[in-house]
């Protein structure tokens, strides 16, 4: 059969590819591949280290397997059997049948909030309260879809008079760890907990010393494994979906209580925070 792009192969189904490969994967692999074909929901939900651990096999084995059928790891295979998934999951995206169904995702949204708030470690915020307030710099790390959340917190920090450094790019933000003084601290914001760039970023953080906390939705990953402190951004448990696994609500309120906690008043004046919006007051009616 000849070889497809990557794009055509992308777009055929993952448990037909892991059939069509599975006498060619070596022996621990295919305990993985059995996991999967037998669970297939239950294995989009895992990140590496949890379907390692319900396969009985390394995190390596995993990323090996996804390389030897094709993919480029973890994650494309991953996502590319959520969307596999996905396709069955049509039906159950909400629809705006009534001023009732609106009101009622609202009511699932605080649910979630709720759930969070009761997980959370009252002494971890703390710590990452303290943290923040007497830190020199907080250099704040995020990559793809979840930078924006960064520049957010960056610009926050600001106002609060705490000085802080982010860019949506990784060499950016590699460097101004790799500049890194004693009394710095590191903010890894990741929901998968296994973004590269992060990782790496917080693998730097750890030979320069820097206390870390990690903001993510998954507790057995790389990055929560780094982090000197980890705030979880996981509401109600529900099966993963392709199609909601964009959303940051989650992160972003963790990133409020944080930052609301953080408030001081007499750091803001001492340091004129409120200097920058003053000067903008002029272009707002």
């Amino acid at each position: 059969m000849a070889k497809l792009s990557e794009r055509d192969f992308l777009k055929r189904e993952v448990l037909d590819v892991i059939k069509e490969q599975y006498d060619l994967i070596f022996s621990a692999e295919k305990k993985v591949a059995d996991f999967v074909l037998q669970n297939p929901q239950k294995a989009v939900e895992c990140n590496v280290s949890e379907l390692a651990k319900h396969s009985g096999v390394s995190d390596a084995t995993i990323v090996r397997m996804c390389h030897h059928i094709g993919y480029t790891g973890y994650y494309q295979f991953r996502i590319t059997l959520a969307r596999d998934l996905g396709k069955q999951q049509y039906n159950s995206i909400e629809s705006i049948e009534s001023k009732d169904s609106v009101e009622a995702m609202f009511g699932e949204f605080a649910k979630s909030m709720l759930v969070m708030g009761r997980r959370l470690d009252l002494e971890v915020m703390r710590a990452c309260v303290n943290l923040l307030k007497n830190c020199k710099v907080a250099h704040i790390m995020a990559v793809g879809n979840t930078s924006p959340l960064a520049q957010y917190m960056g610009f926050r920090l600001g106002r609060l008079g705490i000085k802080s450094t982010y860019n949506v790019a990784p060499e950016y933000f590699l460097n101004h760890v790799n500049l890194a003084d004693e009394g710095d601290i590191l903010i890894a914001i990741s929901q998968s907990g296994t973004s590269r760039q992060v990782i790496q970023g917080m693998e730097l953080g750890k030979e320069k010393g820097l206390k870390m906390i990690a903001i993510t939705a998954c507790g057995q990953t790389p990055v929560s494994d780094l982090a000197d402190y980890v705030l979880l951004s996981a509401g109600i448990e529900e099966p993963f979906s392709y199609y909601k696994s964009y959303a940051h609500l989650n992160e972003t309120a963790i990133i409020d209580a944080l930052l609301n906690f953080v408030t001081n008043e007499e750091l803001i004046k001492m340091r004129q925070a409120d200097k920058p919006e003053m000067i903008l007051s002029e272009y707002k009616i």
